[in-house]
């Protein structure tokens, strides 16, 4: 991690955003005086544990608990309180039941909490639905959440359709507000750099938020740097590699949601499964979160040595040593024990999945496809892949690294891949295809008239065969990557002579075998080395996006707006992104 590096700063207390939350959201359920139900969304129901357990609410007159669900609700108090996102749907939901219990002659009293933020169009339903006057609504401000000592997150799930597929722009204000309450408590900031209309947006509305409020920061030291503000779509490529450090494998395998992982019997070794937060608390974790996974096995061995060698103090102790080892070691021998065991069953999970003959040949197309070598066979691999049904989002991933790479697919492989992807998982993927088409993530090139003619006039000529070569030649001639040219000038893709050193790397490229470095991460070492964008220009004209500098901001950590755009800062290059199902939830 980030702190554990000798020359690194102290990094600041995130849990006072935490404390922060809860306060808020305490005085917000003490609006409505006496006992209450609380009806939750079920995706803030994670969140909220991390903020305010069950135990903390039953104290501030909660009654019973309930995951908002589209179905009647049966309850018995004669005061409702929700705990919603600004959704259309769930407002409606909420409408349908006051207007049912009027119906039914029950009177009672009802409050719709909105986090982080309510929607003018949320009042618009309730007033449309006959209900505006009967419920009360209050916002909770909940923009951040620590999931660890370096990692905050807005847990926005939503926002990379709403923007980036929808062209909705909504949230940036939330976003924007997020960045001022961290300027408030941990400010004032430095300098911000960023690339991208959204994180443009975002930062022009940040600076009215400054000028809005007129505050005067106290001469301080500040507890946080230097930030790169960093739209989703100037990276799509990384999401679209296969991680093999172990958290990115923990993700593909097991879902890290919310900070927390549920592992289950075959993890376990019993009939239960088991949630455990993933975070720097977590020792063993802590220290192999970030390994290559073929190190990680031998870490393992090694540390369950070393707490076996611990738990064989307790031979030849005398009482009082016994004592002392009772009350300040053996608990946490127990629970590191515990942790290890887990980890180690996780490994065993991954390595059954991640060892097979689909998984080699996985990260050999991705490679070679990043280095943009043997493509036409990479297309085959690709299609078997598919006419297998292996994975459809592992077909989906392979299919949009393939376009990324090559600056989109020629329309002869579009429609064709199109088709057999369609045919193994079904025609209700056609608007997967047109979501992935929108975003800029699957496209099809679009060569000149001319070169279109004279490849159809060559092809007559010769064998189907040589037809394929033909075609992607006239392709290249037609558009040019662009990723090529970026790897280039960047050096995404390492040169090493032999095999690349996994278990002292000397960049960022492990996280992929040594196949690609992060152009994100790349992008910001180049900014930090110069101190500006100078030497990048070819680079953001290839990416046709804005980069920019100010002088207002802030930070020292990774801070993960869902999957939409990143916002890193200057503390740690440990990257991580959203990957795999997660990434294609919004699209699929």
């Amino acid at each position: 991690m980030a702190s554990d590096r000798l020359d690194a700063p102290a990094l600041p207390d995130f849990t006072i955003l935490k404390r922060l939350a809860r306060d808020q959201l305490i005085y917000l359920l003490e609006q409505l005086p006496g006992k209450k139900d609380l009806f939750i969304e079920p995706e803030l129901m994670s969140p909220l544990d991390r903020i305010a357990n069950v135990s903390i609410l039953k104290q501030h007159d909660i009654d019973k608990l309930y995951k908002l669900e589209n179905k009647p609700i049966y309850s018995n108090s004669e005061q409702l309180c929700f705990l919603i996102r600004p959704r259309v749907k769930h407002v409606k939901h909420i409408a349908n039941l006051v207007n049912a219990d009027k119906k039914a002659g029950l009177s009672k009293k009802y409050k719709i909490i909105f986090s982080p933020q309510k929607f003018y169009a949320c009042d618009m339903i309730l007033e449309e639905e006959g209900v505006f006057g009967d419920v009360t609504s209050d916002e909770w401000p909940f923009y951040l959440l620590p999931l660890d000592d370096d990692i905050i997150s807005m847990e926005l799930p939503e926002f990379y359709r709403d923007y980036f597929l929808e062209g909705e722009q909504r949230w940036i204000g939330t976003v924007a507000r997020s960045l001022n309450l961290l300027n408030t408590i941990f400010g004032p900031m430095s300098k911000v750099y960023g690339i991208g209309r959204c994180a443009k947006m975002t930062y022009e509305m940040w600076k009215e938020l400054l000028e809005d409020e007129e505050v005067v920061q106290k001469e301080r030291k500040p507890d946080l740097g230097l930030v790169f503000m960093i739209d989703r779509d100037v990276d799509y490529i990384t999401p679209m590699c296969s991680q093999v450090v172990y958290e990115g494998l923990v993700d593909d395998i097991f879902r890290i949601k919310c900070g927390s992982v549920e592992f289950g019997p075959e993890v376990t070794s019993s009939d239960r499964s088991v949630k455990i937060l993933l975070n720097s608390q977590d020792k063993v974790f802590g220290e192999i979160r970030n390994e290559h996974f073929s190190n990680v096995f031998s870490f393992l061995s090694q540390k369950a040595r070393n707490l076996q060698s611990q738990y064989d103090k307790r031979r030849g102790m005398d009482i009082k040593q016994m004592k002392t080892f009772v009350s300040q070691e053996l608990k946490g021998l127990k629970q590191e024990h515990r942790m290890l065991s887990l980890h180690i069953g996780a490994c065993e999970s991954i390595m059954k999945k991640k060892t097979k003959q689909d998984f080699q040949e996985l990260l050999k197309t991705e490679h070679s496809l990043l280095e943009g070598f043997d493509i036409r066979e990479c297309i085959n691999l690709i299609e078997e892949h598919i006419n297998r049904q292996v994975s459809p989002i592992e077909s989906l991933r392979l299919l949009c690294l393939l376009s990324l790479t090559e600056n989109g697919l020629i329309a002869k492989d579009y429609r064709s891949l199109k088709t057999q992807y369609l045919q193994s998982y079904g025609s209700e993927h056609l608007l997967t295809f047109s979501n992935l088409k929108r975003a800029g993530l699957l496209t099809e090139q679009t060569p000149t008239e001319a070169l279109t003619a004279v490849e159809s006039r060559v092809g007559k000529l010769v064998t189907d065969k040589a037809v394929g070569k033909l075609t992607d030649a006239f392709s290249s001639l037609a558009k040019k990557s662009h990723f090529r040219g970026i790897s280039k000038k960047l050096g995404l893709i390492p040169r090493v002579d032999g095999d690349y050193d996994l278990k002292t790397p000397r960049d960022m490229a492990y996280v992929f075998s040594g196949a690609y470095i992060p152009l994100s991460c790349k992008i910001m070492e180049h900014v930090l080395v110069r101190k500006s964008w100078a030497g990048l220009e070819e680079v953001m004209r290839l990416l046709n996006n804005i980069e920019f500098s100010g002088k207002y901001l802030f930070c020292a950590v990774k801070f993960h707006v869902c999957k939409s755009f990143l916002i890193y800062f200057t503390f740690s290059f440990i990257y991580r992104t959203a990957h795999g199902e997660e990434f294609f939830s919004g699209l699929i």
